[in-house]
């Protein structure tokens, strides 16, 4: 068996491989029927390792990183090929379990889109489509129009419940609903992007840039795919530090079926000065898929140039694989920072020098209650 890369748990490891080694950009999962199939052995040596007793935590993680059909699927597969019935319908259960959810997460997802564009509220879905045939455990969108009027749909339109807005929440202009029958919560950014809201111009050019994304029998629109690796950067690099399997997964999909124009990517993410961190995240996937592929994506010089850190500095810890804050993600957050003072933006400067003393108060608020949601 191999040796985890990243000291990852046997759990992560096996679900890696279920990611990673099970599909080719020409078989997209949703076009893909679930029929066993012979596959080989030797790339799934950590998922035939596995024990009854490691199925609860393997279903964990897939739900904790949004993977859940995607990786499920090809297990299902490798276990009716080996003639386990009895983990074969365990995947099979459990997937059919989760499309469930994710239909009927659908359904209100497009009601509310076409409730807030009736309203007068331009709409794009952004982050929780881009797990597709997963689905994020939150549905967000974002809009340019005034947050009024959006908590005026919600609330005549669905009974929506207004959620209680932390001080992150309120730099970044983000408003949370909670609606009857919908498991998932509903994110809407109003009018900005960015762990303060420091992201303006990004967020104003995105609903120009945006696309149309046939998913199943629905069609949403979705930020352009220069667009949705600066949302994932900001989210993974700049926020979260740390990253989800399914960033993994999407980011790789959305470079191998999908041309990239490398130009104008870097041109915008340069100008809102999070070119390096989009670099060095399209880097760290590279090198996460070549652990478990055997070679990266084809990233172009200039992201390899840019980039300030790869994927041997990723750890898995506590469920994820973690980003060092000290010095690497501090150096991506100061490069950030600087661009806005060129640029004379001084409110959003203002905005983003905010984030240490919030990260700082959230620390304390995790350690003290073991809950940062007040704060981040």
């Amino acid at each position: 068996m191999m040796t985890p890369p990243y000291n990852s748990s046997k759990c992560f490891t096996a679900l890696s491989q279920l990611m990673l080694c099970a599909r080719t950009p020409d078989q997209p999962w949703e076009e893909r029927e679930l029929l066993p199939c012979a596959l080989a052995d030797k790339s799934f040596d950590a998922v035939i390792a596995l024990h009854q007793e490691d199925l609860e935590h393997l279903l964990e993680l897939a739900n904790s990183h949004h993977v859940v059909v995607r990786s499920l699927a090809p297990f299902w597969q490798i276990m009716a090929a080996a003639k386990n019935q009895q983990w074969a319908e365990w995947a099979r259960n459990v997937i059919e379990g989760e499309r469930a959810r994710i239909k009927d997460a659908l359904s209100f997802l497009e009601l509310i889109v076409e409730a807030l564009r009736d309203g007068g509220c331009a709409v794009t879905v952004i982050k929780s489509l881009d797990h597709w045939p997963d689905l994020g455990s939150d549905l967000d969108l974002y809009t340019s129009t005034d947050s009024a009027s959006v908590i005026r749909i919600m609330r005549q339109g669905f009974n929506a419940q207004l959620a209680a807005r932390s001080w992150g929440d309120r730099l970044a202009n983000k408003w949370n609903f909670t609606l009857p029958g919908l498991r998932a919560a509903v994110e809407v950014h109003v009018g900005r992007l960015g762990q303060t809201g420091e992201q303006v111009a990004l967020a104003n050019s995105l609903g120009a840039h945006a696309r149309l994304a046939q998913l199943g029998d629905r069609t949403f629109q979705v930020p352009a795919a220069g667009d949705r690796l600066m949302i994932t950067t900001l989210q993974r690099m700049y926020r979260h530090f740390y990253i989800r399997l399914c960033d993994i997964a999407d980011t790789a999909q959305l470079l191998e079926t999908e041309t990239i124009d490398y130009d104008d990517l870097q041109s915008s993410a340069q100008a809102a000065g999070i070119w390096e961190g989009v670099a060095t995240f399209l880097t760290i996937v590279s090198d996460y898929v070549k652990s478990y592929r055997g070679n990266g994506l084809a990233l172009p010089s200039c992201v390899r140039a840019s980039a300030q850190f790869g994927g041997d500095q990723l750890r898995f810890c506590r469920g994820f694989l973690r980003i060092p804050i000290l010095p690497h993600s501090a150096k991506l957050y100061a490069s950030e920072l600087t661009r806005f003072i060129r640029n004379g933006e001084m409110k959003n400067t203002v905005r983003l020098s905010l984030l240490p003393c919030l990260a700082t108060a959230a620390a304390m608020e995790h350690k003290i209650t073991g809950s940062d949601k007040g704060i981040w």
